[in-house]
């Protein structure tokens, strides 16, 4: 019975490592890609996933279809993805509420951001814009600045909803000027805008994507970027670092990540065929339309990205006291 045993569990590991070995990864992909996106469809993260996934099947030779499961601010895909197998069928798209923000805000998010996936690569950024309403009396950072310290916990700014990027962005804001906001969290973007637009709320920062229409008719008007440097698709507004907060940079990035321990030549395979789709004429026309910058960088680049969004919402979060609904 034990040489039975024995027989039989060195069986199983001769069959794992012919499943993994460096001659079956290579011959990756053999069947279509799955690409989750943890959120519901409309939305940026879908759009940026469709947008690479038409181009992906000419490198890969294979479909590229993207799957939205959306619930629990992204964590229930990112769930999925982390306890799927690690063949490099089953892809999430990454984003900052699921892999740096939900852990540090919800301890029991059921995933490690870090151990339990396989990092791709970092797609595109698109650096978050604070916005005012028109009627405000300022016309910089500094201003804006200089009013809500003369107006403590007067004026208002909102967010598409408790730790969200745009709640947090602003409470990053808060912790670095020394300033009291009251935030009013609205039920998604969209919401928020209407009320910045309606004068419900005073500022918020907001994605680039989703007010560059407003700002022409003077809807909105743009102060500043969350940046370290100001964004070519935005070159006339300042970076809020030039306002003299320095090292003031928040981002909503898109990244491609897989379940932990996927077989090195797989990831390569992603990698390079991704990264090519990303720097494509035609994918760089179409990211810049939408409000993102172009990246396409190494696994190696991604994981300390992620790894400083980690640290930077955990610290903002802790020092701010923002608390999960």
């Amino acid at each position: 019975m034990i040489q039975r045993f024995n027989a039989w569990k060195i069986g199983a590991a001769i069959c794992a490592c012919v499943t993994a070995s460096p001659g079956h990864a290579q011959n990756f992909p053999t069947k279509p890609v799955r690409i989750v996106v943890p959120f519901a469809p409309g939305g940026a993260n879908d759009v940026i996933a469709r947008v690479v996934s038409q181009r992906l099947m000419e490198q890969l030779g294979q479909q590229a279809i993207v799957e939205n499961r959306g619930g629990a601010g992204g964590a229930l895909g990112a769930d999925l993805v982390a306890h799927a197998a690690a063949d490099g069928y089953t892809l999430l798209l990454a984003n900052p509420g699921p892999n740096a923000i939900n852990p540090a805000l919800q301890p029991k998010t059921p995933y490690d951001p870090i151990r339990d996936f396989s990092m791709i690569t970092l797609m595109a950024v698109s650096p978050q814009i604070l916005v005012i309403h028109p009627s405000m009396p300022v016309r910089s950072v500094k201003d804006l600045v200089a009013l809500a310290k003369s107006r403590p916990g007067q004026i208002n700014y909102g967010s598409s909803g408790i730790g969200a990027i745009t709640h947090l962005a602003m409470e990053f804001f808060k912790s670095r000027t020394q300033t009291d906001m009251v935030h009013v969290p609205y039920q998604g973007a969209n919401l928020a805008l209407t009320g910045l637009i309606g004068g419900q709320v005073s500022t918020m920062f907001a994605a680039l994507g989703s007010i560059s229409n407003m700002l022409p008719s003077g809807k909105v008007k743009a102060i500043g970027v969350a940046a370290i440097k100001r964004t070519p698709l935005l070159p006339d507004v300042p970076a809020i670092a030039e306002s003299g907060i320095k090292d003031f940079e928040v981002v909503n990035w898109f990244g491609i990540v897989g379940p932990a321990n996927l077989p090195r030549p797989v990831v390569d395979r992603l990698n390079q065929a991704i990264n090519r789709v990303v720097q494509a004429p035609d994918t760089r026309e179409k990211f810049a339309a939408l409000g993102f910058e172009p990246r396409g960088t190494t696994p190696a680049e991604l994981e300390r990205h992620i790894k400083s969004e980690i640290a930077r919402w955990s610290a903002v979060i802790k020092t701010q006291g923002i608390k999960p609904e």
